[in-house]
């Protein structure tokens, strides 16, 4: 009778282990894990006020870990290496054993996450649940630990990829503000020093150079009633002087400034918002949700977004600081009206060409190439600040509504955002083009 119920208790475990454990491998697949993580990936970017430029490269390698976990684990996806600029290994899983590759690309993005971001208390509370959630797909706990040993050792690799981008050499340098006219100088209320100066020498994943898709050469400076360049500063100023309410609702959600200094009496106080790549990234979330994509298209889509981002800003920058244009706000306050203001607090960077133009063109370039030309959403991710719910028809949409904001704004002049755009969109294209991601393409 005891070695019967003995028996029957151990038929019994099994029975429940092996009906509990059915189907770990879709439970686990489920987009929602990487679309967590993500979302506290840029909750700890905003925490930590990166610069624009710093955040896309964040973005970029945690991005990169998360891809190549996956694609390890399916025939229909190809690897980076030999594709980005200097990346020429990655690790790779053992012949022969099980893994559980959504858990292992999780690991990987959260693992860069942290290793490039600051406030690591921020993670504690978020990765107890995300890894609880995970072991309660009932995946095998040598799958487990094999898929978390997995992920850090493709983090290891990416770690690795990244230190040759020359990041680390160009910390620490300042930019020398010149004297001659209608060049970029420090604006109110922060007066904040140029930033990120010398980031055209980062290395592109895609792009030949930072240079490859050079704007034509801006205006000079020239206040002449009636030259372009008066034109184009009456053109902000006129328009911000008769700023329509869906305008003004337009430069707001698009402001995506990192770092604003608010000014009450004689207190200054700031506030932290999301960077422009955070903001597209937020979008990649969204619509891959709203159309139910699965991990791999969902990865694959944070990959080509956050690659089109990084590239875009070093494409960006490497004009910035070639051109060294004056914000409207300089020339405005010098020769026009010294009591004018922007609506948006004017970034702390040259003006030509705009970055959010060229970022949103290339980011709404690869993610249409990923996910469609005409993917109509509705782009909830400034609620959080108080600022309604947009509809748009498609990204490439978005990104032309994110440009002009610029000049609703009053941050940049005309030029600087259709040029911007169409730089953005060259970056796009180019990665679209020579970045290959399923081997069926």
């Amino acid at each position: 009778m005891r070695k019967i119920f003995i028996f029957l208790i151990i038929l019994s475990v099994s029975f429940s282990c092996k009906k509990s454990n059915d189907n770990w491998q879709k439970e686990a697949s489920n987009p929602e894990f990487l679309r967590r993580t993500q979302a506290q990936l840029t909750e700890s970017i905003i925490h930590d006020i990166f610069a624009p430029p710093v955040s896309s490269r964040i973005y970029m390698y945690s991005s990169l870990a998360a891809y190549e976990a996956l694609a390890a684990g399916n025939p229909h996806y190809q690897s980076m290496v030999g594709q980005f600029n200097g990346l020429e290994k990655m690790a790779k899983p053992d012949s022969g054993q099980v893994y559980c590759y959504p858990l292992a690309a999780v690991k990987a993005y959260l693992t860069i996450g942290k290793n490039l971001t600051f406030a690591q208390e921020l993670y504690e509370d978020f990765e107890k649940k995300l890894w609880a959630d995970f072991k309660a797909t009932g995946i095998p706990d040598d799958v487990y630990e094999r898929s978390v040993a997995f992920g850090d050792s493709i983090a290891a690799s990416v770690m690795n990829y990244s230190k040759k981008d020359n990041y680390k050499q160009t910390r620490g340098f300042r930019y020398t503000v010149t004297q001659k006219k209608g060049t970029w100088v420090p604006t109110p209320p922060a007066y904040i020093d140029a930033a990120e100066p010398y980031w055209s020498k980062i290395r592109p994943v895609a792009l030949d150079s930072s240079s490859q898709f050079m704007p034509p050469t801006p205006y000079e400076y020239n206040m002449t009633k009636g030259s372009p360049y008066y034109n184009m500063v009456m053109d902000v100023y006129n328009t911000i002087n008769n700023l329509t309410e869906e305008q003004r609702a337009i430069a707001n959600f698009w402001d995506c400034n990192p770092f604003k200094m608010n000014i009450t009496g004689h207190a200054m106080f700031a506030t932290k918002k999301v960077s422009p790549g955070g903001h597209w990234m937020a979008i990649v979330t969204q619509t891959s949700r709203q159309l139910n994509a699965d991990i791999f298209k969902t990865a694959e889509a944070y990959l080509m977004t956050s690659m089109a981002v990084f590239d875009g800003f070093i494409s960006c920058w490497d004009e910035k600081y070639r051109s060294i244009k004056v914000r409207p706000e300089t020339v405005i306050n010098e020769n026009i009206n010294k009591d004018w203001q922007p609506v948006l607090q004017t970034p702390p960077f040259p003006e030509y060409t705009s970055g959010h133009s060229v970022i949103s063109g290339a980011a709404s370039t690869a993610l249409s190439h990923v996910l469609g030309d005409n993917v109509a959403f509705a782009d909830s991710s400034e609620m959080q600040y108080g600022l309604p719910v947009r509809k748009f028809k498609s990204y490439h949409d978005a990104a032309e509504e994110a440009s002009i904001s610029r000049l609703y704004g009053g941050i940049h002049f005309r030029p600087a955002l259709d040029l911007g755009l169409v730089q953005g969109r060259k970056v796009g294209n180019w990665i679209v083009s020579t970045i290959k991601t399923e081997k069926s393409k």
